[in-house]
Formats: structure tokens, C-alpha cells, sequence
């Protein structure tokens, strides 16, 4: 619904509502509109600009916009049309050609928004802290292959990192070629030569698992760490989860009767979690708080526990473990049972994982049995060459 005021005051914006526009008549083509959310009232322009009608929209009202402020845009905008410069134009000229950093933040408010938490916040960090310094000002159809294999270089010294950004802009130029900011088959972020990145796959020996129960149980006894923390640590190695799917984990998705976890959200997709008797044990021990639906709680009310790394640090300074991540109790589970014989293929299925060749790398632990096999059954043909029925005897007994 129209409306028209001689001025356009607060009093006039304040007593809008829901989808009101009202037009000033004594500067023509000002006007304010309040939209279906009657708390946002934005101030607009029409004007012509030779034979085509132009609307702009000058922002939103409260700060910074004020009625005065809104109106003293507007009389730019006519000057600079008196000028024989049509703002239209450059606006939309803008807006096919953005910088880096305003397509950047359209990326990550349409596309990175719907990823997994995690990424959102590693994404989000890599472009505010490492890509929009580099780039963030540069027009992006002016981005060149150049542009990117340097910054990649100037991150030489987190190597892995420099990779990550790397992966990442390719996927943005991506996006960005589909929004026509940049030609099609265009993207400067591909052909890149790659750091080399050494595995940082760490796996405890069963001493260093003894430690670590040692101190968990040091833990629990000296109070020292909270309960849900201590439970996280234990579900982590008891199940092979990943940090985040423990830590977001919520009751609803515990299913004792039938001993497993439903995960709805995780890495590769909605997934089981099988839960041995030990995990049960551990589950069953925690208390449950009144309106807080997380499974490993944390300070605040009603919310999950957030910084387990502190904890882990602790922990593995008490087990004297140096440079062991959260992540290696992962790794750590995959082993046990990659090395005790159970099959690659159903290791990757209890960790999750979407491709057999991401279990690939436990192949080395999986054939230490049969490596065993063959040890015992050289040294029983080395025997029987020998005839030495001594030895022959006590590799039976080894073998039973």
C-alpha cells in the first residue's frame, strides 16, 4: 500500500507498517518502504535515467541511515545524474564484477552455510585470516593463476594449511564461474603444485592406551576433570567417533536396547555406531541434566562441551604422551582392530568411512598376523630340514 508525505520525518518512518510505502512529494522519487517484517523499513529512490525507470536502494533505516542521511544520498545520486553518470550502471556493473571479498561473503552465506558446523568455521577463518588479506580487495574475474600459486607460497610454512586454502578457492572459483563472475574454465586455482604432506597418523601402543587409562582413572579419582569429559575421552576410543560426533552427541540418538548410536549428521552422512559393552558401561555412568539434551555437557546451561583439547593435553601430559592428537584415538581404535585380525572392510564401516581407500592406510597393521603365520611356519620347514624334533616340538607348543 502508497502512501505520500510532503517530508518524510521518523515520526512518519516509526508509524509504518507491514508493507506501507510512503512517497515525499517536496523530493521526488524518495520514498521508504516497511517490509513484511515491520521492523525493517528501508529507504529507496526512483528516478529515470534516460528512456529506463532506475531504483536504488539506499539502505536500511537506523544506523546508519537516518531520514536526513537518506535524503542527502538521494541528492548525490541526482548530481551525479546531472553529471550525465548513471550510478545504475556502475552499480550493476559492480555487482557482475565483484571484488573477491563480496563474492566471498555471498559463497559463504549461500553455499559454506550449508555445510557441517566445522567447516563453516574453517572456511569462514581461512577467508578473514589468510585469503581476503591476499586477495580480498582484487576484482575476481582479475584474479590470475599467478595471484593464487603466490599466496599459496607465502603460506609455505604451514604447508598443509596453504594446500587447504588452496582446495578451497578452487572450490569458490568454481561457484563463481556458474554466478558469471569469472569466464567459464577459468579457474586460478587449479594446477597449483601442492606441498607434499607427510601422514600425521599416530597410533598407541598398548602400553601408551595403559597410560592413558591410567591417568583418565587419576582423573576421575582426583576430581580433576569433569566426568563429561573424562566420558568423551573413553567414547572416543571405545568407538573410533570422530571429536565432533561425541561431543554433539544427544541423548535421543542412544539407543541402549539395542546397543548402538543413530548419528543424523556426520562427515560421510547420517551413520550406526555399534556400542561395545565397555562404551555402554561408560554411557550408562553419565548423569542426565534437566534440559540439556547433549550427552557430554559443558559450562554453560543447556549447552555441550566445547574446548576437549585442554583436557587431552592434560591427560597426555599425566600418560607422558608428546605430540598425540585427539584424532589419534581414532587411528588407535582402527589399529587394534586392523592388527587383531578384523577385516579392512569392516573397520572402514565401524569408522565410516564413505571410501574403501581412506581404510587403506591400516593395510600395514592388517597384515601383521599373517606376517606371524609365516614366521611360524618357516621356522617349523627350517626345522623339519634340520631334522631338530626339539624345535618342532616347542613350535607346537608356541602355536597352541
Amino acid at each position: 500500500m502508497a502512501k505520500t508525505a510532503k517530508n518524510i520525518t521518523k515520526t512518519v518512518v516509526d508509524g509504518l507498517k507491514a508493507g506501507e510505502t510512503v512517497w515525499e512529494t517536496k523530493l521526488t522519487g524518495f520514498g521508504v518502504r516497511c517490509q513484511s517484517d515491520a521492523k525493517k523499513k528501508v529507504f529507496v529512490f526512483k528516478t529515470r535515467i534516460g528512456a529506463r525507470q532506475r531504483w536504488f536502494t539506499i539502505g536500511r533505516f537506523g544506523s546508519p541511515w537516518t531520514v536526513e542521511g537518506a535524503r542527502d544520498r538521494v541528492k548525490v545520486i541526482q548530481g551525479d545524474i546531472a553529471k550525465d553518470v548513471d550510478p545504475a550502471a556502475i552499480r550493476d556493473a559492480k555487482l557482475r564484477n565483484p571484488t573477491l571479498k563480496a563474492a566471498a561473503q555471498e559463497y559463504l552465506k549461500t553455499e559454506v552455510s550449508k555445510m557441517r558446523p566445522a567447516s563453516i568455521t574453517l572456511y569462514t577463518d581461512f577467508f578473514n585470516r589468510l585469503i581476503y588479506p591476499a586477495l580480498g580487495e582484487t576484482k575476481v574475474e582479475e584474479i590470475k593463476f599467478s595471484d593464487v600459486a603466490d599466496l599459496h607460497f607465502r603460506l609455505r610454512e604451514t604447508p598443509i594449511t596453504a594446500n587447504r586454502v588452496v582446495a578451497l578457492l578452487s572450490k569458490f572459483f568454481n561457484w563463481c564461474e556458474l554466478k558469471a563472475f569469472r569466464p567459464k574454465q577459468s579457474n586460478p586455482a587449479k594446477g597449483i603444485a601442492l606441498n607434499k604432506e607427510k601422514s600425521k597418523e599416530r597410533f598407541l601402543s598398548p602400553r601408551e592406551l595403559a597410560r592413558v587409562g591410567v591417568a583418565l582413572a587419576r582423573a576421575e579419582r582426583n576430581e580433576t576433570e569433569t566426568p563429561f569429559a573424562i566420558a568423551a575421552i573413553r567414547l572416543l576410543m571405545f568407538t573410533g567417533c570422530r571429536r565432533d560426533e561425541i561431543l554433539n552427541l544427544r541423548w535421543d540418538q542412544v539407543d541402549f536396547a539395542n546397543a548402538m548410536m543413530v548419528l543424523p549428521e556426520t562427515k560421510t552422512g547420517s551413520r550406526v555406531v555399534y556400542l561395545s559393552a565397555p562404551a555402554l558401561e561408560v554411557l550408562s555412568s553419565l548423569p542426565r541434566q534437566k534440559k540439556n539434551p547433549y550427552v557430554i555437557v559443558g559450562q554453560s546451561e543447556g549447552k555441550r562441551l566445547v574446548n576437549l583439547r585442554k583436557v587431552w593435553l592434560r591427560i597426555c601430559k599425566v600418560a607422558r604422551l608428546k605430540g598425540v592428537r585427539i584424532h589419534d584415538l581414532r587411528h588407535s581404535f582402527a589399529s587394534v582392530g586392523a592388527a587383531g585380525g578384523v577385516p579392512l572392510q569392516m573397520v572402514g564401516k565401524l569408522l565410516g568411512h564413505a571410501k574403501s581407500s581412506t581404510t587403506e592406510k591400516y593395510s600395514h597393521l592388517a597384515a601383521d598376523p599373517v606376517k606371524a603365520a609365516n614366521e611360524v611356519m618357516g621356522k617349523q620347514i627350517a626345522a623339519m630340514l634340520k631334522g631338530d624334533k626339539g624345535k618342532l616340538a616347542n613350535l607346537k607348543m608356541a602355536r597352541r
